[in-house]
């Protein structure tokens, strides 16, 4: 069945290709945004002054790479002790209920997100990296949230003087 979802994923990359953008912003900063599938959000985060008060600002479009990504960054980045989750979620997938099961729960001997029911939330990263991840950062729940001048304050209150 992996080679099936493979080739599916790579023929979804043909037909319908998402770009994957991020913004980086001040390197000394502590938080991360994840605008999830939110496209306009991201580049409106990334065009206004919020983007001076964080180090990067990305989407999250997957349950399983996506979030391999996002806990590589985040562990090989210790300065980043917050991770703002905004924007809407990707309907299916669901990658930012996901981390949010990783972020609770961890994964088990098989490398599946404890409690997630997105269709694949099988991680590649180790239990140990999960646990760093846990320990290094706070995850502030604000999926369905894309006012830029509520993301401003949520910054501001996460934001380590500098």
């Amino acid at each position: 069945m992996n080679l099936i979802e493979d080739i599916a994923g790579e023929l979804c990359k043909i037909l319908l290709p998402i770009p994957e953008e991020v913004f980086f912003g001040n390197p000394k900063s502590n938080i991360a945004i994840c605008t999830l599938s939110n496209i306009n959000l991201l580049k409106e985060i990334a065009d206004s002054s919020i983007i001076g008060d964080v180090a990067i600002v990305g989407r999250l479009l997957s349950e399983n790479k996506g979030i391999d990504s996002l806990i590589q960054f985040v562990i090989s980045n210790e300065k980043i002790d917050t991770i703002i989750l905004c924007g809407k979620d990707t309907l299916g997938h669901k990658p930012g209920y996901s981390l949010l099961c990783l972020y609770k729960n961890g994964i088990d001997d098989d490398h599946k997100i404890i409690g997630s029911s997105s269709p694949h939330p099988i991680l590649t990263v180790t239990k140990k990296e999960v646990a760093k991840f846990q320990r290094q950062v706070k995850i502030v729940n604000k999926i369905n949230e894309s006012s830029i001048i509520k993301l401003k304050s949520i910054t501001k209150d996460y934001k380590q003087t500098q």
